[in-house]
């Protein structure tokens, strides 16, 4: 395999992980290659899904690339997601979810710190499933996305606020990078014993 090709794959991995549109800048220096090739090989893989009439679409939006699902696979996607929804969550999903519950706002890096694995798979899919949301950025390097509970999150669980959870603050320190996972499984089974919640047997993040 070519040395282009080789970019052009850890590129599609790049988008495919990342969940807002990534810069030519900031893909170019992952890469360690020229923006210009960025730009390039963005082109290609987006003409590379068109002919192959896929699934997924590469659009250049918001000052950045993004992967996106393509717009005839709406009503699909649209039916899935909302079927999603309903089903039970995974432990890995509970987990997260009760990580974010109790220390929101909080960041994709502190949620994987506590846990001790990446949680990024398992944190969109509860975007998805319109329980969890982007609420802000925080101050800081980079201005990562801060994530917090919707109210969907407490309709579900019938609380009338977060006041509501069960008290399980003390599971989870201070310090994300001072939790353990075991901390973390902990607190998601006492929060889903006390919020009614079931979960599924586990899965690996990434799904």
């Amino acid at each position: 395999m070519s040395e282009r090709a080789d970019r052009r794959r850890a590129l599609e991995a790049l988008l495919f992980v990342s969940d807002e549109p990534v810069s030519s800048v900031v893909l170019a220096q992952a890469l360690e290659t020229e923006r210009r090739e960025v730009d390039e090989l963005c082109e290609d893989l987006a003409a590379v899904y068109e002919e192959r009439r896929a699934g997924i679409v590469l659009r250049n939006v918001a000052g950045g690339w993004r992967l996106t699902t393509h717009p005839d696979a709406a009503p699909f996607v649209e039916q899935y997601v909302l079927s999603s929804r309903h089903a039970r969550l995974t432990k890995a999903a509970l987990e997260t979810l009760a990580i974010v519950a109790y220390k929101q706002p909080v960041t994709r890096h502190q949620i994987s710190a506590i846990r001790g694995v990446n949680s990024d798979g398992v944190l969109r899919a509860l975007v998805d499933r319109g329980i969890v949301e982007e609420v802000g950025r925080e101050e800081g390097p980079g201005r990562p996305m801060l994530y917090g509970t919707t109210p969907e999150f407490l309709e579900r669980l019938g609380l009338a606020s977060l006041a509501g959870l069960p008290p399980l603050a003390p599971l989870l320190t201070e310090g994300a990078e001072g939790a353990s996972a075991a901390d973390a499984s902990g607190a998601s089974e006492a929060f889903g014993a006390g919020a009614g919640v079931e979960a599924e047997p586990d899965m690996p993040d990434g799904e």
